[in-house]
């Protein structure tokens, strides 16, 4: 990298691969194209691909760099392969093979923008006051069982697919204190909130850096809830109410080190309720009395102080939501006037049915005062087994992309700020080395590419694709109780009649499309008059569509697509 600084190169691409893949390119005995390696990655030395000497080829007002292998002695590269490189910058054979590279100034990526709620009190812009849609992805373990290889695929591919928050944890759940992450490091000295191991948070800060390149915000969980509930999970429970400090100290902590960073949100709980007291969900009192607490018992002022120890190493309000564990009382029902909370959160989760009435619990807090934004952070993740807990009965089966669809649609049309989506296996990165839990049925890798999972971006899309912060959530257009949504209805079926009311839109004329969230794309259905009511009926595959109903003196482009991108297909 020093080399990099003295050429003033700044860097375009780089390409990370498996162990699997450098081992077959470090015993091909076929020549290859040099390389420039991570000296600290143990895959690079265990094949000898260690990396350090550069050549510099110029160009017209940039430079390609073609980095010389050392591992190997006696390669050269003749001057056929040298012409190949520079026509073919980003031919790739391994790791970081070609690197194209031009002068900082114009490569250099610009800080995402800070996250704030939008003055109307129910969704999300950014500081320069543009729309943000929270399209996020649960990657909890993200920190702690990946390597720096996987954390890079991870976050690239999330990138391409239309995510823009990743949803992970610094303390995380299953032995995450005790025993050492994918790099080999832990996060706490003697298992002590006060002495943070520094490499461990180099990491993190790292990787929040890496997710900014691929324009990626992080929503850090700093503490995942059973270090305050132990019993109640694995644990050990270091933060209690009668070490309030510690909560302070570490959330200051980790704030400060990430305080010059303008791509990080904030959760606290992780699968947790602020407290047992006033709760009405036998369950959750279940859980808690089984691990030893009382019915009074309150971890508010824990996290409280987390809370306080956040906006002080900041050094700025923080945007904060809290996720707590799955049922109907979202955050709103326990924790609705605490100053700190900047949106509520809810999960839907994975263990209610098919059709859990997320959409009510939205209204309910989209009716709140004061008005905070709300999101389902953990709906039904793909490929989950359909309600585990105690047993797994086979013949229930798994949830599938149409049962992901179904929940985050209708929790966004009903009046969301964003919806989090989450995959079974990718949570936990479960394969070989990491392990796997509730019958997964496949590992990370193929799971990053299941089709909820690409899908999701044609959410966003859609949203995005029609004034932002004008949306209101209205139902009363619904004639009869098909779909949920406003001038977007989502249809859970097809073959499906649905009445609406036109009136409600105040448009004489009005633009209809079918809009397929499997694929992103928006079929015309024809002009229709304002004014009435007016039977639709959804095509006879599918299975789900969105019914969007467009003013059409707006003249807005298909659904999904922006007005610069009907204006390049035009």
């Amino acid at each position: 990298m020093e080399r990099i600084r003295k050429e003033a190169l700044g860097l375009v691409a780089i390409r990370y691969d498996f162990p699997a893949i450098l081992k077959d390119f470090a015993e091909s005995p076929q020549d290859r194209f040099p390389l420039l390696s991570d000296p600290d990655s143990l895959s690079i030395r265990s094949h000898r691909l260690a990396s350090v000497d550069a050549q510099c080829d110029g160009g017209a007002g940039r430079r390609m760099l073609v980095w010389g292998r050392t591992g190997r002695a006696g390669r050269t590269m003749n001057p056929r392969t040298r012409a190949f490189l520079r026509i073919l910058a980003f031919a790739a054979f391994s790791l970081g093979s070609t690197i194209w590279a031009q002068n900082p100034a114009t490569t250099a990526a610009k800080p995402l923008p800070s996250i704030r709620v939008h003055k109307d009190g129910h969704l999300l812009e950014t500081v320069d006051g543009r729309p943000f849609f929270w399209l996020g992805d649960t990657a909890w373990e993200l920190i702690h069982h990946t390597t720096r290889e996987e954390a890079s695929y991870y976050l690239h591919t999330r990138s391409r697919q239309g995510f823009n928050v990743i949803q992970t944890v610094v303390l995380s759940e299953f032995n995450g204190i005790s025993e050492p992450s994918a790099l080999g490091l832990k996060p706490l000295i003697d298992n002590d909130p006060r002495k943070p191991n520094p490499a461990y948070f180099d990491r993190i800060a790292a990787l929040v850096d890496e997710a900014a390149s691929d324009g990626l915000y992080v929503s850090l969980v700093p503490i995942w809830g059973d270090k305050l509930t132990a019993p109640w999970g694995t644990g050990p429970r270091l933060f209690r109410n009668d070490n309030l400090g510690d909560a302070y100290f570490f959330a200051h902590y980790l704030a400060e080190r990430l305080k010059d960073r303008t791509n990080v949100l904030w959760i606290l709980g992780g699968d947790r309720p602020p407290r047992l007291k006033g709760m009405n969900n036998e369950y959750l009192q279940a859980m808690g009395k089984s691990a030893g607490f009382t019915m009074e018992q309150d971890w508010t002022p824990i996290w409280r102080e987390v809370a306080r120890g956040i906006e002080d190493g900041l050094g700025r309000k923080p945007v904060i939501v809290y996720h707590p564990q799955g049922g109907r009382e979202s955050s709103s029902v326990l924790l609705q006037n605490e100053p700190w909370l900047s949106v509520n959160g809810m999960q839907s989760g994975h263990g209610g049915g098919h059709d859990i009435p997320v959409w009510e619990w939205i209204a309910r807090d989209y009716a709140t005062s004061p008005a905070k934004p709300t999101l389902d952070l953990e709906p039904n993740y793909e490929d989950h087994p359909y309600n585990p807990w105690p047993d797994w009965d086979p013949a229930t089966g798994y949830f599938r992309d149409i049962d992901v669809r179904k929940q985050v649609y209708r929790s966004v049309f009903a009046g969301a700020c964003g919806v989090t989506y989450g995959h079974h296996t990718v949570w936990g990165f479960a394969n070989a080395r990491n392990g796997s839990m509730n019958h997964v049925d496949r590992d990370w890798i193929d799971a990053m590419q299941r089709p909820a999972g690409r899908q999701m971006q044609y959410l966003r899309a859609l949203v995005e694709s029609r004034p932002f912060f004008s949306r209101i959530p209205d139902q009363s257009v619904i004639v009869g109780d098909a779909g949920r949504g406003g001038q977007h209805i989502y249809l859970p079926a097809s073959d499906l009649y649905a009445t609406v009311d036109l009136g409600n839109l105040k448009a004489s004329r009005i633009r209809a499309w079918w809009y397929d969230p499997r694929t992103g794309i928006g079929t015309l259905i024809g002009i229709v008059d304002g004014g009435t009511q007016k039977e639709f009926h959804t095509p006879s595959y599918g299975p789900d569509w969105v019914l969007v109903l467009d003013n059409e003196a707006a003249k807005y482009p298909p659904p999904g697509l922006s007005r610069r991108e009907r204006l390049i297909i035009d």
